[in-house]
């Protein structure tokens, strides 16, 4: 069980790195250590879900409190839920974007807080190992809880006038094609919307770009603007522009600085430490003060909390809006990037374009390497560059973030894996290849061997 214990949620093979006497545990000690006396529920459509379900209600129930099941959602469903109806723990039953034979749980406090491992995770981990269950004397009650109407409702506030926009959509077999036809209707072109938990069309990852050539050739085939990709459980969205372009996801964060820009909202945003420097001087030129933080919801989300952020996003397709409790919203952001190419195109402007005016730097996108020693392999990097240049900018968390006058890079390790993750961006092409080829150089002695960089 303790290998499915992530930094940002509980996930892993089920029946390999956790089973249904583990969930049972974690539904046990879930309420205390949460001060909870229901518990709201939420589960995709994966195959080993309702068994997860049956599990985590038993022992919740066991435990004396009560559990609300929401039946089948999006995983931002249950965050908005849980701070829309004052719940004070939450559990959505998913495994994201990894493959099917993975589940999971995805925890929040009251407020939609995220519950990662340094705040509480940890703590359930040692309760579920150690402590002794004495199921309360009189357990708690089963009840269904249905929000869709509500829930629409919110969602609406985005919802434009489209008319005029030719969109494509691959729901990935996942809980994307949950509500999208509420929001969109039926004039977009609809790819694996049936859900089904083996994913027989291609992974749940967006990220991975063959995962999103039905897509592409989807958007070229019917001469569409814009195609959109959810992952697994819909708290990802993922775009392809008009020639059948994958999208770099930091980018959308620009294009949606751009919608609140419009509507005269500024403030503060958060962006990770991977996000390119053309996503963050477009939108600093807009009005808004940029704020850099930590990889993953259960950092992102509280950061902006804390500085009362509008919005922010991630490199992972994540976006987080404060209308949203604070939390990451696939929906949401399709809905912000949806309105502003349809005011673009009213000018004649496409997709493409809109990134290019954005986009002033050449990137390598992520490169992992197979090290075993990263800190020192992190060392050595930041040593040979800084010799060689004094920074402008220098940031300690999520590995390093180095920026230079002219060019930056990230290297940060794998919280789960033996990788170290490299990216670098520069304003020329060529100045790219040379920082990259000397840091592929810095690090050759560190790789596991016959792993040279992916």
């Amino acid at each position: 069980m303790r290998k499915a214990f992530k930094a940002y949620d509980i996930r892993g093979i089920y029946n390999k790195d956790f089973n249904g006497n583990d969930v049972y545990k974690i539904g046990f000690f879930l309420p205390a250590l949460l001060n909870a006396e229901t518990v709201l529920i939420g589960y995709d459509v994966r195959e080993s879900s309702p068994e997860i379900l049956e599990y985590l209600c038993k022992g919740i129930t066991d435990s004396g409190a009560d559990v609300n099941v929401a039946g089948e959602c999006t995983t931002p469903m249950i965050y908005w839920a849980t701070a829309k109806f004052d719940y004070q723990a939450s559990v959505m039953i998913t495994a994201s974007h990894n493959p099917a034979n993975y589940n999971g749980l995805k925890i929040s406090r009251g407020d939609a807080l995220p519950v990662g491992f340094d705040s509480g995770l940890s703590e359930l981990l040692e309760l579920a190992e150690n402590a002794e269950i004495i199921p309360a004397t009189i357990p708690g009650i089963y009840s269904t809880f249905e929000f869709r109407k509500e829930y629409l409702e919110f969602l609406n506030h985005y919802n434009k006038d489209f008319s005029g926009l030719k969109i494509a959509v691959d729901c990935s077999n996942g809980m994307g094609s949950l509500l999208i036809r509420d929001l969109l209707g039926n004039s977009p072109h609809y790819i694996f919307e049936e859900r089904d938990g083996s994913f027989p069309n291609h992974q749940p990852n967006p990220l991975e770009e063959e995962n999103v050539a039905d897509l592409k050739k989807l958007v070229i085939e019917k001469a569409c603007d814009i195609g959109l990709i959810f992952d697994g459980d819909a708290d990802r969205v993922m775009f392809v522009d008009e020639n059948g372009r994958f999208i770099q996801p930091d980018m959308m964060i620009a294009v949606i600085a751009g919608y609140f820009a419009d509507k005269g909202m500024t403030g503060k945003a958060i962006q990770d430490i991977r996000t390119s420097k053309s996503v963050t001087e477009y939108i600093e030129s807009k009005g808004f003060e940029m704020h850099m933080w930590r990889v993953g919801r259960a950092y992102a989300a509280l950061k902006l909390r804390e500085i009362d952020g509008l919005f922010g996003g991630e490199l992972a397709g994540h976006y987080y809006f404060r209308d949203f409790y604070f939390s990451d919203s696939a929906y949401v952001a399709a809905l912000i990037v949806l309105a502003e190419l349809k005011k673009f195109k009213d000018k004649g402007i496409s997709l493409s374009e809109i990134i290019k005016s954005i986009s002033q730097y050449y990137g390598t996108g992520e490169i992992n390497f197979h090290i075993d020693k990263k800190v020192e392999a992190m060392e050595a990097i930041n040593s040979a560059f800084m010799e060689e240049e004094k920074p402008v900018a220098y940031f300690d968390f999520d590995g390093y973030r180095i920026e230079f006058k002219d060019w930056w890079y990230n290297v940060r390790p794998s919280n789960t894996e033996p990788y170290l993750r490299f990216l670098a961006e520069a304003r020329s092409p060529e100045l790219l290849l040379a920082k990259k080829n000397k840091a592929l150089e810095i690090l050759h002695p560190y790789i596991t061997e016959g792993d040279h960089g992916h």
